[in-house]
């Protein structure tokens, strides 16, 4: 049976593509350069929904709260070995009314239900990696998606890392900041363009080959 990953996330695991609203194609998603690079022995299993969140209820949209979904998403593709989680750039929404520290303890949180999920193989718990999403850029007000996020996401997006490195430690966690690593786009500036996803994949790679040889 093939080692199986799930990779949990929003649009940017999902492969938004902000120049023609549409999916990337395989190749340039970055879990479907991850599964590549991983080889027949993996299988990586792409969990990305454009808009999800951590654990917040979206009042205009349903299904997009992550805590809600997670147990019954694992429990359907186990046997698991390894969660990624990548995270928090929808939980900046204005409407949402989180700080940075609240975003990072929903992020944790979520964390938290995905490892005590009986999703490995005999019953066992898959190990869980948690990824920073590259910080939104300030000027993302001024463009289409502005209006929608409201003010002060890219703070926000900005100093929640370092309290997620923090109350993941307390969890003995695997954390993965993409800050200064990979950029956002010029478009939006809150979603990976091709580069990022290229940039993004090979990072993952590296840290899970260390993971998974535990």
């Amino acid at each position: 049976m093939k080692r199986r990953i799930v990779c949990f996330g929003d649009s940017n695991t999902w492969g938004f593509n902000a120049r023609t609203n549409e999916r990337f194609p395989e190749g340039v998603r970055w879990t479907s350069r991850l599964a590549e690079m991983l080889g027949d022995a993996f299988q990586v299993i792409e969990e990305g929904l454009s808009g999800r969140t951590s654990v917040i209820d979206d009042p205009l949209f349903e299904g997009l709260n992550g805590y809600d979904y997670i147990h019954p998403c694992l429990m359907s593709h186990a046997p698991l070995e390894l969660v990624i989680i990548m995270l928090g750039t929808n939980d900046t929404k204005e409407r949402f009314h989180l700080t940075s520290y609240n975003i990072a303890q929903g992020i944790a949180r979520l964390s938290q239900k995905a490892k005590t999920t009986p999703a490995a193989s005999k019953g066992g718990f898959p190990k869980v990696l948690v990824i920073a999403p590259p910080p939104i850029e300030k000027e993302y007000y001024e463009t289409e998606v502005g209006p929608s996020m409201g003010r002060d996401c890219h703070l926000k997006s900005e100093e929640m890392p370092k309290y997620l490195k923090e109350l993941l430690a307390t969890q003995h966690t695997e954390f993965l900041d993409t800050k200064g690593l990979v950029p956002m786009n010029n478009i939006d500036f809150m979603h990976l363009d091709e580069e990022g996803h290229k940039l993004l994949s090979h990072l993952v790679f590296h840290r899970i080959k260390n993971i998974l040889s535990d």
